[in-house]
């Protein structure tokens, strides 16, 4: 770390402590030239993700985006919004894992549609519905019937 007062480029931490909300860690510091001391802050930066759209497009990733098209696939349905807060919390942090800078929708969707599977069936059908563009009734049938496939299969494992 560089000193703010004469620029040597070599200091020393005397005292390391988090911050009273624990989100950034103080650190006083001395000049080993000057003898000066200051204080640094030290915090953690999330990697700012970019989203690739269907038509190539690129936007901000937004956890909210997520959130919304959860809560409207599983509404009217007996599933907490704090349930699909966990998941959409879930979805980011592998998506910051990734260490990737960018990500498709289609990754994304398809990460939203295992944690709606889990928590809701009707609500993963509403979304993947959305999501997969159905075109027709068969379109539903065949996804229902992989779920009802994975639902065999589920119990045979018990």
């Amino acid at each position: 770390m560089k000193c703010p007062y004469c620029g040597f480029p070599d200091t020393k931490v005397i005292d390391s402590r988090p911050t009273e909300d624990n989100e950034a860690v103080r650190r006083r510091r001395a000049c080993l030239k000057c003898k000066k001391r200051f204080t640094t802050y030290e915090r953690y930066e999330d990697q700012a993700i970019v989203v690739i759209k269907k038509d190539e497009n690129r936007e901000p990733f937004m956890r909210s985006k997520i959130l919304s098209g959860m809560i409207r696939s599983a509404e009217k349905r007996p599933v907490p919004v704090e349930r699909l807060e966990q998941a959409a919390d879930a979805i980011e942090t592998q998506l910051n894992h990734l260490n990737q800078r960018e990500v498709t929708t289609a990754y994304i969707g398809e990460l939203v549609m295992d944690q709606l599977r889990e928590i809701d069936q009707v609500a993963y059908v509403r979304f993947a519905s959305v999501y997969r563009e159905f075109q027709d009734v068969d379109s539903f049938y065949r996804e229902l019937n992989s779920l009802k496939g994975e639902q065999a299969e589920d119990s045979k494992d018990e």
